[in-house]
């Protein structure tokens, strides 16, 4: 039918949860069923069409049962499979163990990759998505031609084969001609229809006349005569499935289409009007609804699932959280009313029209009144008419309905009034809302809007691949239109009922060799489980024991290095605080006293305490214990004597304190300390509890009067011999040191006033600068002829190294020349490729340096080390890269390499395996945080890596394994800017992310959206999170936002507006937003929750006699109500105080300028053709589009087009011929080419390949 055109979207495939334990996970066994007691089915790649028709299959009792009755004496044995003399009826056998699997294996999914074998199929036909209906076909031919021979080659024909039959009527004679059809399905039309009923009405009911120039021959007449055509149904099948025709073919634009409008059907329905015979029982015409195949999707994409009516109750089913909150609110809501009903019945308060009106409309019986009468009725129980009593006061009493919303609610397009929380009676059908189709009414339930399901017990389950999800019967109505709606309808006899033996027994009928091989593969699946459940519950946690250790630097360090202070552990971490407290006191048999266990961590300055364990009834998981944790065994106040602070506020930050020199301060005398560098500065390692004050730091440091300065970073500062410090000022010294920012690593420079007045420092403002002597211009270069080697090895081979006289704009060439004369390198690296290197604290080689630039623009100061290394020389393009494998990343132990910066990921990927000698797909890379610890992967490997934003020295880590599934987006968000926010927040255009990035206008009066910044959050998190979120942006601090309500947030699609997210409960996977997506957040002056339904246009009405509009205004239009051109024509009427027919509307296309009519004339050649929805082709109405709207009565100018639209129109007629010159001025060659091509890109599709399955010869 369509071939391989579904092509499998994200939805199909079937997700792996990524091991979160403690060890690999690679003989994980499969997890058992959830609460929902049913089996899903793997997705093979691109088989949700298959797996949708197998559970449609397995919940069809009758079917199921039948296909179990074939035991091995008829089927043969799957043993027996490869013997050429065996006849083995591989199909069925592997259908029969597929739906065991599905009804007895306590697994969560199950594969068909056995069934799929037996069809023949190779990795194209698993990974190429296929039609569902097409398949069914397919399918039961393949079952039908299994079974010949046996006692089941009539299954197919019994259930699901029908008859009809096509009857052509001479109206001369009365002849009539038949002609007999059987059919598996019936195909009914979409296009044009509103639902199943009108459809079948169409085919078996209406007649199709020959007359005029389209006669007849009749045979007995012998003459063309006029006739009838009609068919009818003649044979009804136990079960009757219903192929929707979605998918058609547009002539005009030469391309598939899929049918998104709404198409009801019934949950029952009576197919007695349609068949031949009418004289039957009432029950043998009747069907009821059990499954609903589902396509989400376009013509060349989409995904399938299945909704599906649990015949035999095997499933447990729980109402979704979603219903329950909308059934207790409904509770309230009616207890509300019933109170207010009684109150106003008691009492009314003839001076408050708003009592006396709600006493009025609690009276009625319809609880709907005609607003045009409710004055009358006003009248009848006060004894006065409104204008005369409350008019002066409220106003007319139109307005005041419409000013009190929270009580009263206008309907039928604001004709008639109800109250807020009362439920109107049925009333007549106003002439803008939709009738449903009337044919065979009397015998069809349309479907009611039920919570729980249907009154016999059974219930619905939506079964999507591996997931299997409680639904409810209003779930049913979502499917109706859509790019997600339903496709195939499968329909069973309501006479056929089920045993009580079979209700909620799974093992029904099943076989007992089949039943047998069940508890075997149960028992290893739980035997698979315990194993695996005892290995990955076992964790490593290393014990640090409190004598062992000392204070130093507000941190603990062990006394003796090689002491053993650390012992490692393996526990289950299921187990509790006490047994693992129990377990070190027997392995501590000298221990006294009590004993606190302590989680710790090693951070720059030493091992810091953080949470202590105090209940010990708390399992180790509970806890926070996880492998590779450290715990810290003391007696919970001191160490050595020494009280220990614990806890995040206490952890230490190791700071670099930096004093003079006693040689630069001329009293060199031996007795001071002596500058170690030659920089006339000696460093010391400080450590200080991340909440002491600055103050506290000074006061440790040095005398209260000591200036204490920060280093700060200068243009011109950087390289060349000098530095910039700022003082630190005295309110300062009240902050923590977290407060400050101060990391690890950061320096801190202590000076006193009388250092002030050296050579090396002078003070200007709150900036000390440190000047380097002059006759200290240089650079120290040391060879190192191998990276990583010890001072030790370094000593044995002599040390080569050489003091090069250097200045900031030396270029580093030509200092790396200068090392080679003086070191006199040049013969023993001739023809050797050498790099110079800088080498952190800890003795880490840093990446090689850029010889192109000068020393100060590398950063590199004067009076330092270099280290002259074998290697090649990184150009400008490219980029040093450590790289380091597996999990635990060690320093000292990464690779390095050299790579373009314009590599993909991918490539960059390939590059390191095979430099590391590794094989295989499945790795990723991750990049390496700040701590040293293992950070995010690199999620877009098709991104190059300057998009992917590495850079020079980064480190990488090769990872095994595919990469991660994303559970985290980053939105960019972008600031609607009307008259009011530009106004408040002026700092927007002084941001740095605004200065680089421009901003957008919009298609709203000029209106600019100002970049703000980036949110990342989770994708499970909602809208509601999402609108907080945004509030905490710098940008938005100032801005006067009261609450999330007041925002209201746009998803941008090219720059532009697209569409508006609502339902602030909706998690933002269920919005669909992407990672990398762009919003628009617009603030408002009041709260706003717009329904799902609702649209939100600019509506802007033309100024009589000129080529103009007033200025535009949002208008919420329901569309739900009513989403014809004929309900927004009403509601814009209601709006102006005007009648449809006065008023002209068309749509703004702001790419093309021009505007397209909407016309509300309705065509009564057809009338149950169902008036076509403003939101489907061609106006595809959406959120933010600009509706025109000329008033005849006093507009007489019918174009809608403005001055700027012809001057639109004029540039693109412009751009267009300036193509067309382009193009003819193009070579021979080229235009042959293009010539032979249509216009425009076109997307190469796949070839269409037809479906089929292999089924051996039985006959």
């Amino acid at each position: 039918m369509f071939g391989d055109l579904f092509e499998e979207d994200g939805d199909g495939f079937s997700s792996s949860t990524p091991g979160t334990g403690v060890k690999g996970r690679e003989s994980e066994p499969p997890p058992p069923r959830g609460k929902v007691k049913l089996c899903g089915i793997k997705n093979q790649g691109g088989t949700c069409y298959l797996n949708s028709l197998i559970q449609t299959l397995l919940f069809t009792p009758e079917f199921r049962e039948e296909l179990f009755r074939l035991g091995p004496d008829e089927l043969g044995c799957l043993a027996d499979k490869t013997k050429p003399e065996a006849k083995v009826r591989v199909i069925p056998l592997e259908l029969q163990r597929l739906f065991s699997h599905l009804l007895l294996v306590d697994e969560q999914t199950a594969s068909t990759t056995d069934l799929t074998d037996s069809f023949g199929w190779t990795n194209n036909e698993e990974m190429g998505q296929q039609d569902v209906q097409e398949l069914n076909r397919i399918l039961f031919s393949a079952v039908e031609s299994s079974l010949v021979g046996t006692s089941g080659s009539s299954l197919i024909h019994r259930l699901y084969h029908g008859t009809l039959v096509n009857q052509i009527t001479c109206k001369e004679c009365g002849n009539i001609s038949e002609r007999q059809e059987d059919f598996l399905d019936l195909t009914v039309s979409v296009r044009g229809v509103s639902g199943l009923e009108e459809a079948l009405w169409n085919m078996f009911v209406e007649e199709e006349m020959f007359e005029g120039n389209n006669l007849y021959r009749c045979s007995r007449c012998d003459q063309l005569v006029r006739a009838a055509k009609s068919a009818k149904l003649r044979k009804l099948p136990p079960f009757l499935t219903i192929s929707l025709l979605r998918f058609n073919f547009d002539f005009a634009k030469c391309e598939r289409y899929k049918e998104t409008g709404s198409y009801t059907f019934p949950l029952e329905f009576n197919l007695r009007a349609f068949c031949e015979q009418s004289n039957w029982p009432d029950s043998e015409y009747s069907y009821e609804l059990f499954s609903v195949i589902i396509h989400k999707g376009g013509c060349y994409g989409g995904h399938y699932h299945v909704y599906i009516k649990d015949i035999d109750q095997l499933g447990h089913w729980e109402a979704p959280e979603e219903e329950v909150k909308i059934k207790a609110k409904t509770q309230r809501r009616e207890a509300k009313v019933e109170e207010r009903k009684t109150e106003s019945e008691n009492c009314v308060d003839t001076e408050d029209p708003l009592s006396v009106l709600t006493g009025i409309l609690a009276q009625e019986e319809s609880k709907c009144v005609l607003v045009d009468q409710l004055g009358q009725k006003l009248m009848n129980k006060t004894g006065t008419a409104w204008s005369k009593k409350y008019k002066k006061q409220h106003g007319t009493i139109s307005k005041f309905l419409q000013n009190h919303p929270n009580v009263f609610m206008l309907v039928s397009n604001g004709t008639r009034v109800t109250l807020k929380n009362a439920v109107p009676a049925a009333t007549e059908p106003s002439p803008t809302e939709p009738v449903r189709s009337t044919s065979a009414k009397s015998n069809t339930e349309i479907i009611e809007p039920e919570t729980a399901g249907d009154t016999d017990g059974c219930h619905w389950f939506d079964l999507n691949d591996s997931t299997v999800t409680a639904i409810t019967v209003k779930d049913i109505e979502k499917q109706f239109q859509g790019k997600e709606s339903a496709y195939m309808l499968f329909y069973r006899k309501t006479t056929m009922k089920r045993p009580p033996e079979a209700i909620g027994n799974p093992a029904y009928k099943v076989p007992p060799h089949l039943v047998e091989m069940v508890q075997e593969e149960n028992a290893r699946v739980q035997q698979r489980r315990a194993e695996f459940d005892a290995s990955s519950n076992s964790i490593e946690v290393r014990l640090h024991l409190a004598p062992h250790y000392h204070c130093q630097n507000g941190a603990l360090h062990p006394t003796a290095p090689n002491e053993d202070s650390i012992i490692t552990v393996t526990f289950d971490r299921r187990k509790t605080v006490g047994d693992l407290r129990l377990a070190i006191y027997q392995m501590q048999d000298l221990w006294e006293g009590d004993m606190a266990l302590t989680l710790a961590k090693n951070v720059p300055a030493g091992l810091h305490l953080y949470d202590t364990l105090t209940d010990d009834q708390l399992s180790l998981y509970s806890a926070g214990v996880c492998h590779g944790s450290d715990l810290f065994v003391w007696n919970g106040r001191e160490v050595n004597g020494v009280v220990v602070q614990t806890g995040i506020e206490w952890e230490p930050v190791l700071l670099t304190v930096l004093r003079p020199s006693a040689e630069e301060l001329g009293c060199g005398d031996g007795s001071g300390v002596g500058d170690t560098d030659g920089s006339g500065l000696v460093r010391s390692m400080k450590g200080f509890a991340g909440g002491a004050t600055l103050g506290t730091v000074l006061e440790a440091l040095g005398p209260q009067e000591a200036f204490l300065c920060q280093e700060q970073s200068r243009p011109g500062a950087s390289g060349g011999g000098a530095s910039g410090w700022r003082v630190f000022p005295p309110q300062d010294m009240q902050r923590t040191l977290r407060e400050l920012s101060l990391k690890d690593g950061d320096a801190l420079l202590l000076l006193q006033p009388e250092e002030l007045d050296s050579s090396i420092f002078s003070l200007s403002g709150d900036v000390v600068t440190v000047t380097t002597p002059s006759d200290c211009r240089w650079l120290q270069v040391e060879f190192c002829p191998q990276s990583g080697m010890k001072e030790e090895e370094e000593e044995e081979q002599g040390k080569k190294r050489s003091k090069v006289s250097a200045s900031g704009n030396m270029l580093l060439a030509e200092v790396k020349e200068k090392a080679l004369e003086e070191l006199r390198l040049q013969d023993e690296l001739s023809g050797v490729e050498c790099c110079l290197r800088q080498m952190d604290r800890s003795g880490k080689l840093l990446p090689p340096v850029h010889e192109h630039l000068s020393v100060r623009d590398a950063g590199i100061r004067l009076m330092t080390s270099l280290y002259l290394c074998p290697g090649p020389v990184p150009t400008a393009t490219q980029l040093f890269l450590y790289f380091s494998i597996g999990l635990a990343p060690s320093v000292g132990q990464e690779l390095e390499i050299i790579v373009e910066e314009s590599l993909t990921v991918k490539e960059c990927l390939k590059e390191m395996l095979q430099m590391a000698r590794l094989e295989g797909e499945s790795w990723h890379l991750r990049r390496v945080d700040w701590c040293e610890e293992i950070g995010e992967p690199l999620m877009d490997e098709n991104a190059s890596l300057k998009e992917a934003k590495v850079i020079h020295g980064d480190t990488l880590v090769l990872v095994e394994g595919r990469l991660p599934p994303k559970g985290y987006l980053k939105l960019s968000v972008r600031m609607y800017m009307d008259m009011i926010d530009s106004s408040s927040v002026p700092e927007l255009n002084h941001t740095a992310e605004s200065q680089s990035i421009e901003g957008l206008t919009t298609e709203w009066s000029g209106s600019e959206m100002k970049f703000i910044g980036y949110v990342e959050i989770s994708e499970e998190a909602s809208l509601d999170d999402l609108k907080t979120q945004v509030m905490t942006l710098p940008a938005l601090q100032d801005v006067c936002v009261p609450s999330p309500a007041f925002l209201r947030v746009w998803q941008l699609e090219g720059k532009k507006l697209s569409r508006i997210l609502r339902g602030n409960p909706q998690t933002l996977r269920k919005l669909k937003l992407g990672n990398g997506a762009e919003v628009c957040v617009q603030r408002l002056m009041k709260e706003e929750d717009l329904g799902l339904k609702d649209l939100l246009l600019r509506v802007q009405m033309g100024v009589p006699g000129e080529k103009a509009y007033y200025p535009s205004e949002e208008f919420l239009w329901d569309a739900g109500r009513d989403g014809t051109p004929r309900g927004l024509y009403a509601a814009l009427a209601f709006q102006y105080g005007l009648t449809p027919d006065n008023l002209l509307l068309a749509k703004h296309l702001p790419d093309k300028h021009t505007w397209m009519p909407i016309s509300n004339w309705v065509s009564k050649r057809k009338k149950k053709r169902k008036a076509e929805s403003l939101q489907a082709a061609p106006f595809y109405l959406k959120d933010g589009d600009i509706i025109g709207i000329k008033n005849l009565l006093i507009d007489n100018n019918k174009e809608f087009t403005t001055v700027e639209d012809e001057i639109g129109q004029q540039r693109l007629r412009e751009e267009a011929a300036n193509l067309n010159t382009r193009g003819r001025t193009a070579t021979g060659e080229c235009s042959q080419d293009s010539g032979s091509k249509k216009s425009g890109s076109t997307k190469n599709r796949k070839p269409e390949v037809a479906l089929s399955i292999n089924v051996g010869v039985f006959r």
